[in-house]
Parts: structure tokens; C-alpha cells; sequence
């Protein structure tokens, strides 16, 4: 090969690599849905069938409550923050729900298990934005109260019988034998979320804090209001998810969502959100929950043990995490 050919080869190629970053920072839920895609067609290759209308409407329905938790995640880590409260947050709501229905009725037992969380977020935005605690240890220590203030009122409650309410247990279900249900609570939520970050002001105040705290309390930005509100609606958020974890699991336990805490701030990284801030969006958590969900079948149906299950999820984590912190240091 001649020098010219070598030189030619050499522009091409960091042409290619400018091309995938460039794709990366603009259209970042592009290289996402491929690797879904990849991801189904592996499955494909390896269970010829399965996928089918009714296993995209499973898929969907296990995946709409992580959704929803990294819904949570989204929100918190734009403005540098994380909730590691959220799945505590979400099983208790489902509880209290749960334990409620049968002697105040459904709505009012939903009503009250989204107040708790609400109260729960609320409680982390005054110590994170008015007291100025780190997110990191006010959500760690939130987390922890709330779980034992859920071990507590479940010894007072013993008593009561636990009953998903038939409103939470629609959220699992499918209707016209191939349409989730789930998906009437998600995309409005998802609709919501989206435009308010994109056209909001509140949602460019987000932005602004997650990229300089500083220089928005310069602008006159009351950051810890916007920290207060934000993390009330990951409360909220996390009480949702954890209606929805309840319906689809047709139960109610204290630690029903715990083991999601962590997929669910994957799926934020995966989807493109920065954990010191300041960028990201919704759209990418959404793609990352269902790759997760996915890759979670994908596993399964390997028969692959636990340790093979951890290499492999942690693998895809890390190689997404990493090539999305190359392109932010390279902007």
C-alpha cells in the first residue's frame, strides 16, 4: 500500500470515528435502538420464535416499572444528584398501597402510598437543596429511614391483609390479548417528562444547575427550589414505579423493588445521562431500560449462573458508560 493509499485509509478512518461520536452527542438513542436490535436478534438466533407479539408485550411490561425507576435517576443525575432512595421509596408505596386497599378502598390506598412517597422526595430536596447535603449520602440515608419506618408499620399492620388493588393489578395485565396496560400509564408519564425537559423553563433550570451551580445562583437561579421540586418528583416518580412493580408482580413485599435500585441508575447511564451532570435525557433511559429487560432474557435464556450474569451485565454497562464519557471529554 502506498503512503497516499495509507494516508487516504487513515482520514477515512478518523472520519468514521468523528462520525460516531458526532452521532453519539447529537442522536445518542440511534446507537441505542442498534444495540437493542442486536440484542433481539442474539435472542432470535439463540431461541428461534421467540420473539413474538406477546414476548415485545412482556418484554414491555417487565420493563415499564425500570422505566419508570430510572425515571427517577434521569431527573436527579441532570442536576449532579442521584436518588439511591428511590427503590426503598417505591416498595414502600407499594406496601402501604397494599395494605391499605382493603380497608380504605383503592384510590385511597393509592392516594396514600404516593403521599408517603411524595413526603420521602420531599424530605431529600430540603436536605439536598436547603440544608446542602451530598445527594448521594441524604438519598443513602433516606433510603435507610424509610426502610425502617416500612418495618415498622409493617409490625402495626400485621394484621392487615395485603391486597394489590384490581387498579394497580390492571398495570400488569394486557388488553386485547397482546396490548400492555402498563403502556397507558408510561407514555403520558414519558410525554410529560420529554417536553419538560426540552421546552420547560424548569426543565433548562435543571440543565443549568447539573452544569454550574455556581454560575445559576450567579443568574439568580434559586437552585434549591429546583433541587427541592425535583427530588418531590422523583418521590412521586419512585411511588409510581413501585405501583407498577406491584402490579406486574401481582404482590407487595418491603424489599420488592430493592434489587432494582442499581439497574435503574444503569439504565440512566446507558441512556446517555452524565453523573456529574448537566446533560442527558429521558428517551435514552426509556431505550436503556429496555435493553437491560432484554438482555435480562437474553441471559435467561442462556441458562448463564449468576457470576456469567454479573460479567456479562456489568460488561455491556461499563463499555456503554465508558463510550459515552470518551465522547463528553472529547466535546
Amino acid at each position: 500500500m502506498s503512503a497516499r493509499s495509507a494516508a487516504l485509509a487513515n482520514l477515512r478512518s478518523a472520519g468514521s470515528i468523528a462520525d460516531a461520536r458526532r452521532l453519539l452527542q447529537e442522536q445518542p438513542v440511534v446507537p441505542l435502538l442498534l444495540l437493542l436490535l442486536g440484542l433481539v436478534v442474539v435472542l432470535q438466533l439463540l431461541q428461534p420464535g421467540i420473539v413474538s407479539p406477546s414476548w415485545i408485550a412482556s418484554t414491555i411490561k417487565f420493563g415499564t416499572p425500570l422505566a419508570l425507576l430510572a425515571a427517577c435517576q434521569t431527573l436527579t443525575m441532570i442536576t449532579g444528584g442521584i436518588d439511591l432512595s428511590a427503590a426503598t421509596v417505591a416498595s414502600m408505596a407499594a406496601f402501604i398501597t397494599a395494605t391499605q386497599a382493603t380497608g380504605q378502598g383503592q384510590v385511597t390506598a393509592i392516594l396514600l402510598g404516593l403521599g408517603a412517597a411524595l413526603l420521602a422526595g420531599l424530605i431529600n430536596g430540603i436536605g439536598t437543596g436547603v440544608f446542602r447535603v451530598h445527594p448521594l449520602i441524604m438519598t443513602l440515608g433516606m433510603g435507610l429511614v424509610v426502610s425502617g419506618v416500612t418495618t415498622v408499620y409493617q409490625t402495626i399492620a400485621v394484621a392487615t391483609s395485603q391486597n394489590v388493588p384490581e387498579l394497580v393489578g390492571l398495570i400488569g395485565g394486557t388488553s386485547l390479548g397482546w396490548f400492555p396496560n402498563c403502556l397507558v400509564l408510561l407514555l403520558p408519564l414519558a410525554a410529560i417528562i420529554v417536553f419538560g425537559l426540552r421546552q420547560s423553563g424548569y426543565g433548562r433550570l435543571l440543565y443549568a444547575v447539573g452544569d454550574n451551580p455556581g454560575a445559576a445562583r450567579l443568574a439568580g437561579v434559586r437552585v434549591w427550589q429546583v433541587l427541592v421540586v425535583v427530588y418531590a418528583m422523583s418521590g412521586l416518580l419512585a411511588g409510581i414505579a413501585g405501583l407498577a412493580f406491584s402490579g406486574v408482580a401481582r404482590a407487595s413485599t418491603l424489599q420488592l423493588v430493592d434489587p432494582y435500585l442499581l439497574p435503574s441508575v444503569a439504565a440512566a447511564v446507558i441512556g446517555g445521562t452524565s453523573i456529574f451532570g448537566g446533560r442527558g435525557g429521558y428517551t435514552g433511559s426509556l431505550v436503556g431500560a429496555l435493553i437491560l429487560t432484554v438482555l435480562a432474557s437474553l441471559l435467561t435464556i442462556m441458562d448463564a449462573p449468576g457470576a456469567v450474569r454479573q460479567i456479562l451485565y456489568g460488561a455491556i454497562i461499563l463499555a456503554v458508560a465508558a463510550a459515552y464519557a470518551r465522547v463528553i471529554a472529547d466535546s
